[in-house]
């Protein structure tokens, strides 16, 4: 049902500020990147206008296709964009949204408060990175229409008989678009994975509207509503967690500035945060998380003082890190459009310094009030921080005396360490093998000057739970750290990286996988950046090994080795011999080169991390000590699972 709210919307709420031209020649400066999440960056431009009715108060329902034909199609019920003419430019105020940088309601101030779009940039762009793009405006039981090609419309804006785009709404604005290959040459598909989170997130954060989402690419239907607001997102953040208390929600109105933060400590050792503000994810932070952080540390210190003032007087203050040990929390701000100060169009970093001062006093007030109120919470939250605390010391400690004997000051190599010639470390790749027999056979294998062989013996310890001091005692996993060069925790220095590639490679069998697993929960809980900066790989070895006579064929799947048999026996009529490879060891040196460390001739999967929630979610149940979500897991996926009986 649409919006009764009245409102003088109109043509002259549109403001201009420059033009369109520069948009196609540098697209990066605008969404970030021409690569797959820049697609993804477009779709969200268009759901954020509507987003930006909703937030006014003037939407309800979203509706989300992503077409079969590579369209992609964005309807709400808002006001509709107004079509009537802009005097001073003499072209309708939809034309001039699509067609001019800029422009837009969101520089005056009374056709939106609360914007998530900062730039008014976001349609235009979208238009000027678009092949085709078609809208529909519904407007006082009229529809209308114009249609554009690379940002140029192609038709006016004219009243039409009937919608094109299934637009059923009573009001309200549908843009559907076709991204340019000439723009986007990886591809024109989104993720669909970072989609659907990203609609689930606004979907938690503005209360009673109605998200519908269509893929017809994966036949895909589903539906988001969430009265809940960010308790609700931050329950579903420690989904699968232990948490030790229930959610402690702050909200205060400070002007024209709306704060609301939820918190809520879980038993796991990493933190999980996430700020936003206007629905924005500001992945990068900015001055709201700053305050948040100041806050709460003043906050549990001064409280920690109170508490053990007169039985620890030694104790030392906690750190920024003690208290964010296992916290869950959401910093959400509201704020005008017209006052937003963003780093670039991207939006990932809030600059508004007074927005640091709200959020600080908002939090450090409230929750000194609340630990006095709730004191066997606030002691709960206490005993974790002072565990995390001793942990912190004894891991300092630990760490600075592993230093003290390895690679950053001097001394020796791990011992069992092949390093290679190459001193450039972004011409150098080092192997983390599986076993010291293939570890031995993998020496022998590699190209000396820029491979590098370290061994693993057998399972090393999962990180998922360990603190650092334990972590490092752990040797197979002190002499990686060694060798990697760089440090670990607080004090890690990413240039110091030897290797620019890292390769795990293990056996293609159920121990393998397992040690992959752990290799790779080392690497997100203690050196996450690696993966950030696309250092990691798994190397692929072949599963089978197909000879025929003199024609040998090495295969990575068993798809691929029922084609090829398929293949070798409609050429000849001897059977085939395959070979299924048990473990790396049984690859004689030349046969590893040639199927998994030859550079022209390898597979290597780049370990990313495209979902970090989502990853954390998954390692937490995954590698950690609740068992009952990991038994659920594995129950669900057993059918799934490939076992080589």
């Amino acid at each position: 049902m649409a919006s009764t709210k009245k409102s003088d919307y109109g043509a002259d709420s549109i403001v201009v500020l420059e033009g369109l031209e520069p948009v196609r020649k540098r697209p990066a400066m605008y969404i970030g990147t021409t690569a797959q999440y820049g697609v993804n960056h477009c779709l969200n431009e268009i759901i954020d206008n509507s987003i930006d009715e909703a937030l006014a108060g003037f939407c309800t329902r979203v509706e989300i296709r992503i077409e079969d034909n590579n369209y992609m199609t964005v309807i709400d019920d808002g006001r509709g964009i107004p079509v009537d003419k802009v005097p001073k430019y003499n072209i309708s105020a939809l034309e001039l949204v699509m067609t001019k940088l800029h422009a837009g309601g969101k520089f005056n101030a009374g056709a939106y408060k609360v914007s998530g779009g900062l730039h008014g940039v976001g349609a235009s762009v979208v238009n000027a990175l678009s092949e085709h793009v078609i809208i529909e405006v519904k407007r006082e039981n009229q529809i209308y229409r114009q249609e554009y090609k690379r940002g140029i419309p192609i038709t006016l804006v004219k009243k039409v008989e009937k919608s094109v785009l299934n637009f059923n709404f009573e009001q309200g604005t549908a843009v559907s678009f076709l991204p340019d290959k000439e723009i986007f040459k990886e591809t024109i598909e989104i993720n669909n994975s970072i989609f659907k989170k990203q609609v689930k997130e606004r979907a938690y954060l503005i209360n009673n509207v109605y998200f519908r989402i269509f893929n017809k690419k994966t036949a895909e239907k589903f539906a988001y509503y969430f009265d809940g607001g960010i308790i609700s997102l931050l329950r579903d953040m420690n989904r699968g967690k232990k948490t030790l208390h229930d959610p402690i929600y702050i909200h205060k109105q400070v002007d024209d500035k709306e704060v609301e933060v939820a918190i809520q400590y879980n038993l796991s050792l990493n933190e999980n945060i996430h700020s936003f503000v206007n629905v924005i994810n500001t992945h990068e932070g900015g001055t709201h998380l700053t305050g948040f952080k100041t806050a709460l540390t003043k906050a549990i210190n001064n409280y920690a003082k109170k508490e053990l003032g007169e039985k620890d007087k030694n104790s030392e203050t906690f750190s920024g890190d003690d208290v964010k040990e296992g916290l869950a929390a959401i910093i959400y701000i509201k704020m005008p459009a017209t006052n937003l100060q963003f780093e670039g169009q991207t939006k990932t970093k809030l600059g508004n310094s007074e927005v640091q001062t709200i959020v600080q006093q908002a939090v450090f007030e409230y929750l000194e009030t609340y630990f006095e109120e709730n004191p066997k919470t606030g002691k709960d939250i206490l005993g974790k921080i002072l565990l995390a605390q001793r942990a912190r010391l004894a891991a300092k400690a630990a760490k600075e005396a592993v230093m003290r004997k390895g690679a950053l000051e001097g001394a020796t190599l791990p011992g069992k360490l092949a390093d290679c010639q190459e001193k450039d470390p972004s011409l150098c790749e080092i192997f983390m093998v599986e076993g010291n027999s293939a570890g031995g056979t993998a020496k022998e294998a590699r190209n000396r000057k820029f491979q590098a062989i370290l061994p693993l013996r057998g399972k090393i310890l999962n990180t998922e739970r360990a603190y650092l001091d334990r972590v490092l005692a752990f040797k197979e996993i002190k002499d990686l750290v060694i060798a990697l060069g760089m440090g670990i925790g607080e004090n890690i220095n990413y240039e110091k990286l030897r290797y620019h590639k890292i390769i795990i490679m293990t056996d293609a069998d159920v121990d393998g996988e397992h040690i992959l697993t752990l290799i790779l929960t080392f690497f997100f809980r203690h050196m996450p950046d690696v993966i950030r900066k696309g250092h990691l790989y798994a190397a692929q070895p072949p599963l089978f090994k197909i000879q025929q006579g003199k024609q040998v064929h090495y295969v990575y799947s068993d798809e691929e080795k029922n084609k090829v048999v398929a293949e070798l026996l409609a050429k000849q009529t001897s059977q085939p011999n395959v070979q299924r490879y048990k473990g790396l060891g049984e690859m004689n040196p030349d046969q590893l080169w040639d199927t998994t460390m030859d550079p022209e001739r390898r597979i290597l999967k780049q370990i990313i991390i495209t979902e970090a929630e989502e990853s954390d979610r998954v390692f937490s149940m995954l590698m950690g000590d609740e068992v009952p979500p990991r038994k659920k897991f594995i129950v669900t996926h057993a059918r799934m699972a490939n076992l080589d009986l």
